[in-house]
């Protein structure tokens, strides 16, 4: 069943309960990074693995988002600044318990590359906020091997 989230905005990402936050540094260019977060969305199933499908709405304004296991999220994009940021904040999610997510992914030059940085901003009940925290090395492993497989695509 998918319930609405609460409407945060880029704020969030240093307010938020829970706030998970990884880095990971790729060869890439920060511009060849910006543009595979927010122009090639449909892209992210191919190096992100735990996403199945991300289709662009509203002439990208908004993403469907569709991960492995059945989860949805409807997503707003709140920021597009190249080549160093791009975020945006879950609407709509078949994910119980959640009452608010930002995610914010931030690109900076490091050497000839990019240090990505990635903040999972979230809130939700007690139970939601409990699981979130013995989680963050799973999503950790996550994100940098999805990082990983970005700069090998980007490489290619």
């Amino acid at each position: 069943m998918a319930h609405r989230l609460r409407p945060e905005g880029l704020a969030f990402v240093e307010t938020a309960p829970v706030r998970l936050v990884f880095a990971h540094e790729l060869s890439a260019p920060p511009d060849r990074v910006f543009r595979a977060l927010a122009e090639d969305v449909a892209g992210w199933a191919e190096w992100f693995p735990a996403v199945r499908s991300v289709e662009p709405l509203d002439g990208g304004a908004g993403r469907d988002v569709r991960l492995l296991g059945g989860g949805r999220f409807r997503e707003t994009v709140l920021a597009a600044k190249e080549p160093e940021l791009y975020a945006y904040r879950v609407d709509v999610t078949n994910a119980p318990g959640m009452s608010a997510l930002v995610e914010e992914w931030r690109l900076a030059p490091a050497g000839t590359g990019t240090r990505v940085r990635w903040t999972f901003a979230a809130d939700g009940g007690r139970a939601f906020r409990a699981l979130l925290r013995p989680a963050r090395p799973g999503l950790g492993r996550s994100f940098r091997g999805a990082v990983k497989r970005l700069d090998r695509r980007l490489a290619s």
